[in-house]
């Protein structure tokens, strides 16, 4: 299992709208980010931040294949193009990112 911590800026005036589609996640959004092997997945929102935190229970060497497939899950595009003009990237996170990776510094079960 690997932890991932990830960071996103978000307008501060589209933080109740951001709420309201995650309150209630498409079930074919839900299940492809399952299906994926992604689990305990939070998102939490501080100051025009989101810290998003998952754990990927696949084996390592299917992660990026399986992150490729969950990119083309049906309605996922769709989902991406409501969220994406709410949340504003870090400029300097690396080409071809949308969210930005955190280190994990720490760790104690």
């Amino acid at each position: 299992m690997r932890r991932f911590g990830q960071t996103l800026g978000l307008a501060p005036e589209k933080l109740e709208e951001y709420k309201r589609y995650h309150a209630e996640i498409w079930p074919e959004i839900a299940q492809a980010i399952h299906q994926a092997g992604i689990r305990n997945y939070s998102i939490f929102y501080r100051q025009g931040r989101l810290f998003a935190y998952y754990e990927y229970v696949g084996p390592d060497e299917e992660y990026e294949a399986r992150m490729a497939v969950l990119a083309k899950a049906p309605r996922m595009r769709e989902w991406w193009d409501i969220m994406e003009p709410m949340q504003v990237p870090d400029p300097n996170r690396p080409t071809g990112t949308w969210w930005s990776d955190a280190e994990e510094v720490f760790h104690l079960d």
